[in-house]
């Protein structure tokens, strides 16, 4: 695949986004993790300190994720083309916002929950714009993960293979970032109290890990593995092997998305979710990252007919 000056303009553009959201990911955790956790400082409190702070929060959280989206955008441009990126774009943030929207209104798929203004404005007056912004990048890091770690061919097996990984390398970023965003009242869990509970709403709406209860995780599960279906519909694997997984940006991505939650998890005394994100987390990136050394620049890719394969 030739490269041309508009998909070198995105690659390079997608560096500085990418740049700029690593740079604040760290900052915000390190603000996280000591001034702003409890209590405040005697300097915090004064009027002009407070204005300060009432900025950040308003639009640091939305400035963070928008970058990494459009360094997640300009570079499937650069490695699909724009029409492509636009596609898996939308797909995602139009599954994963319907989602989000379903599980504030009804509590399905991920439990009674609900969004506070930190994150910026609600779609619906539900869910932060920024919320399946964010589904859109880390599974498009997670995509590329797949390419790197397992074998490759166009199947519809192989295409629900990858699905399920990839939304398991997902999860395992909620793994410190349910509790970050929790303690620091991005949003609100609203569990019922064990007296008033039936058996099932103790086993999985109880108070599984740092106020998130079980029905979170396979929330995220579901919806992570039908995104990732459709991503996949519209790229295939051989594609995403190919064209995407050599590059080191989407592993960069979704790594310095761990350190923002484990930072504001470190700061507030949470050391399971520390310990138990990071694991999470160094897994997949260490798989993909030994599956590259052993490689070499080329990967597994089986291009058979995906009819051929169903029949055998």
């Amino acid at each position: 695949m030739g490269v041309t000056p508009s998909r070198t303009t995105a690659a390079r553009g997608a560096n500085v986004a990418l740049a700029g959201h690593a740079l604040l990911l760290v900052l915000s955790g390190i603000a996280f993790a000591t001034f702003l956790a409890p209590p405040s400082p005697a300097w915090l409190t004064t009027p002009a300190n407070q204005r300060v702070a009432a900025l950040m929060f308003t639009f640091g959280g939305q400035t963070t994720v928008v970058l990494g989206a459009l360094a997640g955008i300009l570079h499937a441009t650069s490695r699909l083309g724009w029409r492509q990126a636009a596609l898996i774009f939308v797909a995602a943030f139009t599954i994963s916002l319907t989602a989000e929207l379903a599980g504030t209104t009804t509590g399905y798929p991920f439990g009674p929950y609900s969004y506070t203004t930190q994150l910026g404005y609600l779609v619906g007056g539900r869910v932060p714009f920024n919320i399946p912004t964010s589904w859109f990048f880390m599974l498009y890091a997670s995509l590329a993960i797949c390419g790197r770690i397992l074998v490759v061919n166009d199947s519809a097996i192989t295409k629900w293979r990858w699905a399920i990984v990839a939304a398991f390398v997902l999860t395992a970023w909620d793994v410190s970032m349910d509790p970050a965003m929790v303690s620091t009242t991005h949003w609100l869990w609203h569990l019922p109290t064990a007296n008033g509970a039936t058996l099932v709403q103790r086993v999985f709406l109880s108070n599984l890990f740092y106020g998130m209860p079980l029905t979170n995780w396979l929330g995220w599960l579901l919806t992570g593995c039908i995104v990732a279906r459709v991503m996949l519909a519209i790229v295939p694997p051989s594609r995403w092997a190919a064209d995407v997984s050599p590059s080191r940006l989407p592993l960069v991505l979704y790594a310095v998305n761990g350190i923002f939650p484990i930072l504001i998890c470190a700061g507030r005394g949470m050391w399971y979710a520390v310990a138990f994100g990071t694991i999470a987390m160094a897994i997949p990136l260490m798989l993909a990252v030994r599956a590259r050394a052993s490689h070499g620049v080329g990967f597994r890719v089986n291009r058979v007919m995906p009819a051929a394969l169903e029949r055998t």
